[in-house]
């Protein structure tokens, strides 16, 4: 049995490392606006595939660093638009909205509605929220009669803009660290 085959084996898994180092990198930037698809551990990932093919020279406390930002981001993003739709005054139905009006506005209204769809849904959570109900016992609730529906659509578009920058925020925080991560990737292999 001869070693003929085996640099040339090596040399081709280096490769393909490579190339789903750079795929995953730039998956992790799609993730970064696309709902669902955790952007920030896939570009993680993709700088771990260039250290174990050998093309990238990371120390152990780069790699570590980067496992922090990438969770700490993923999980603030999580967090945010919850936390900003509660600090501007919304309720549960404006985040459950925010999400429903990003992922509508994703698969129907792209790429306008990435930016509108979460701000949208979020207006409409809290109006439906904060609308009048009817009393146990009664067939429906007063007209507006005390002139508060301007009140409540101000109130309405304060949670959805709210809602918004938490939105603005999470995928530029997303973004920069993808952005980051692919140039450090691709400084570790040209230089």
């Amino acid at each position: 049995m001869t070693n003929r085959g085996i640099p040339n084996y090596n040399v081709r898994m280096e490769i393909v490392l490579v190339i789903l180092s750079f795929l995953l990198l730039l998956a992790g930037l799609l993730g970064a606006v696309i709902p669902g698809l955790p952007g920030p551990p896939l570009g993680y990932a993709g700088l771990l595939l260039l250290q174990w093919s050998g093309h990238a020279g990371f120390s152990p406390a780069f790699l570590w660093l980067w496992a922090g930002i990438a969770a700490a981001v993923t999980i603030a993003d999580y967090f945010l638009p919850a936390w900003m739709t509660k600090q501007f005054g919304g309720s549960r139905l404006a985040v459950v909205g925010s999400v429903l009006g990003l992922v509508i506005g994703i698969l129907f209204f792209a790429p306008a509605g990435l930016l509108l769809g979460p701000f949208l849904g979020a207006l409409a959570g809290e109006l439906v929220s904060s609308r009048p109900r009817p009393k146990r016992g009664e067939a429906s609730a007063e007209p507006d009669t005390a002139g508060d529906g301007g009140s409540r659509f101000a109130k309405a578009l304060k949670v959805a803009l709210g809602s918004f920058l938490a939105f603005i925020l999470g995928t530029g925080a997303k973004l920069i660290v993808g952005l980051l991560m692919l140039f450090y990737a691709a400084r570790a292999m040209f230089s």
